[in-house]
């Protein structure tokens, strides 16, 4: 056979990874048992059912969340994990859950209304009917222009276009492997972005802060994003001392804004009505996190630490089941398997689940700057040295399909013979790409590898995620199988490693993006 100078130029570049892929040792009978115990005798409906219908919503400091919080620490506890407790990060704020909601159009005929409350909206003095008031601009200057039209009002802002297209792609899909290998830097947030969209979140604040001044009833905002129903939830602030007493705030279908902004521009006797009731939780405004160990065994190297986790914390129009009690309850499964296998791991294996990663990555951004270091300053602790990887999952309920190396060349070869024992699942790709906008940033950070895994994105970006569609009914329990497996094997691997992972060059120090984005 003759082989060409390129092939051999090829062969040679790659020689590397191909070499450390070969010594990179992998224990194929517990990757056997770990299948068998993840695939046939998995716990991931009943973890299901516990995190999201029984637990219900989990906003950050909300009942839900501690529902959830105490049955996952409990739980840990009687699989025999070790040091399992809710452990304080720091300040957060207010809890707040919603106590009763409805809106309906009286005038000029009846018709119940899709909405949903904002997250920390105020309450109303009961069931109210008011009139509509759109309103042109939402600035300052023309709030201040309009005040006397304001007091009593319902307000809502006027959007450029009422009518809506009709879509032509697929809420669903899975990808194929062209897909795997096209896979680009997911979404990171940069100081741009920050440049971009804090002078709209001021500008949205400072206008809810105006119309409740002025008087108005309650406001209505349009979810862009939704259709048919789905309606699309989160909030900017609202759980801290100065943002409370807040406004009644209401997000709509966007079917029911536009045809409320239809009418409303026909001049019509147009009245609503609606009642929003809910609650502030104020005794303890700490933020919390659930950690849990299961403790190393070997004298050299169990104080070092393998981590796992996802953010407990949701938003509230439905109980976060992709959004992030998947990530949870595969983290969970993953625990329960090795713990069920009996494994001794020589490093400690930690699984952490955060809270306020919807509000900014706080629980684990705290809880590595607690630990680990401070990014702003590089200023690292002793445990820095400690930690060998941490493995997030956060990007709904599809199965993985590989690992994103967040630009850590070092660990492509070990991570693709790790998935050699789960081609066959349709786990086969390392991808030379990043991904953001979740907790594995706090880690990578300050120089600890963090990883997050690819997963099929389903109908998650779509559909559920931040939505009153986010339910235990769009959890593919097939899917978190397949993932929990995998997420058991890697920690498994990392745990019993002779070294710990590599590590990128360590970040030259730098404001935390996402602490910057706190400031507002």
């Amino acid at each position: 056979m003759r082989i060409s100078c390129k092939s051999l130029a090829i062969c040679f570049f790659l020689m590397p990874s191909f070499l450390s892929a070969q010594i990179e040792k992998v224990d194929t009978s517990m990757m056997r048992r770990i299948r068998e115990e993840g695939l046939l005798h998995s716990q991931v409906g009943p973890i299901a059912e516990q995190i999201t219908d029984i637990a219900g919503s989990r906003l950050t400091n909300s009942p839900g969340f501690k529902r959830a919080g105490d049955w996952a620490v409990s739980t840990l506890k009687q699989w025999g994990l070790e040091n399992a407790k809710m452990e304080a990060w720091g300040e957060f704020g207010y809890g707040w859950s919603l106590e009763k909601s409805y809106v309906s159009m009286r005038l000029p005929y009846y018709e119940p209304l899709i909405g949903y409350a904002n997250p920390w909206s105020g309450s109303t003095p009961g069931l109210v009917t008011a009139p509509v008031l759109l309103l042109e601009k939402s600035d300052s200057a023309f709030l201040e222009k309009n005040a006397s039209s304001i007091r009593g009002k319902i307000v809502l802002f006027k959007y450029q276009d009422t009518i809506m297209g009709s879509p032509f792609i697929a809420d669903a899909r899975r990808y194929s492997d062209s897909d795997l290998l096209k896979l680009g830097d997911s979404y990171m947030l940069t100081s741009q972005m920050l440049n971009f969209f804090m002078p709209k979140i001021l500008a949205f604040k400072k206008a809810r802060k105006m119309l409740k001044e002025k008087g108005a009833m309650a406001v209505l905002d349009l979810d862009e994003s939704g259709r048919d129903g789905t309606v699309f939830v989160e909030g900017f602030g609202g759980y801290k001392k100065e943002d409370q007493p807040a406004l009644p705030e209401l997000v709509l279908s966007k079917e029911a804004y536009l045809k409320i902004e239809r009418l409303a521009l026909t001049g019509i006797n147009l009245t609503l009505e609606l009642e929003i009731q809910t609650k502030l939780y104020k005794d303890d405004t700490k933020g919390y996190n659930l950690v849990a160990d299961i403790p190393g065994v070997d004298p050299g190297l169990k104080d070092e630490v393998v981590m796992l986790g996802g953010h407990l914390d949701s938003w509230q129009t439905a109980n976060g089941a992709t959004d992030n009690g998947a990530g949870c309850i595969v983290m969970l499964e993953a625990v329960r398997i090795l713990h069920a296998l009996g494994v001794q791991p020589k490093r400690t294996i930690r699984i952490a689940l955060w809270s306020g990663e919807e509000q900014g990555l706080l629980g684990s951004f705290n809880y590595v700057k607690n630990h680990f270091g401070d990014p702003a300053t590089m200023q690292l602790k002793p445990a820095q040295q400690k930690v060998s990887a941490y493995f997030n999952l956060d990007n709904g309920t599809g199965k993985i399909r590989g690992i994103y190396d967040q630009g850590n060349k070092a660990v492509v070869p070990v991570f693709s013979k790790w998935l050699e024992s789960f081609y066959d699942l349709g786990a086969t790709t390392v991808t030379p790409h990043n991904t953001g906008a979740t907790d594995h940033l706090s880690f990578d950070a300050v120089g600890i590898p963090g990883f997050q895994f690819i997963q099929d994105p389903l109908e998650y970006e779509t559909r559920t995620h931040h939505s009153n569609m986010d339910s235990y009914d769009h959890l593919m329990l097939a899917d978190l199988r397949q993932a929990a497996t995998i997420v058991a094997a890697f920690i498994y691997n990392t745990a019993m490693r002779p070294e710990k992972l590599p590590r990128k060059q360590l970040p030259k120090p730098e404001k935390f993006l996402f602490e910057e984005f706190l400031k507002f």
